[in-house]
């Protein structure tokens, strides 16, 4: 990679971003799902080309951690592009669902009696 290459890289989610440095909103973790609004709104300003790939990337349900990966961009450039979107009503976000049952004691006690045989 050239000198000029590596300075690309880091230019470009300063770019990308406007200049902030983080998102206006807590909704995204790694494992928040998103997902794009079809039809998307009406009378709403065309998206930049970088909002329009994320887009197309939320066609389906992806999580913000694989959407990062597939953008080859890092998840906090990614999180405030996706602030964008849910403002102006361009993706619906699913947040992670929380798990309330309690750790099955008998089975955890029979792996860790596994473990300890090691």
């Amino acid at each position: 990679m050239s000198e000029g290459d590596a300075a690309g890289r880091l230019v470009r989610p300063f770019t990308l971003t406007g200049g902030r440095t983080r998102p206006s909103r807590a909704d995204f973790t790694l494992i928040t799902s998103v997902t794009a609004v079809d039809p998307q709104p009406a009378g709403a300003p065309r998206p930049q080309p970088e909002h329009s790939r994320i887009l197309r990337l939320c066609a389906r349900p992806v999580v913000v951690a694989e959407l990062a990966t597939l953008l080859d961009l890092p998840v906090s450039v990614v999180a405030i592009m996706l602030c964008d979107l849910l403002e102006a009503g361009r993706i619906t976000v699913h947040p992670p669902r929380t798990v309330t049952r309690k750790p099955d004691l008998d089975l955890l006690q029979k792996v860790r009696d596994g473990l300890g045989r090691l």
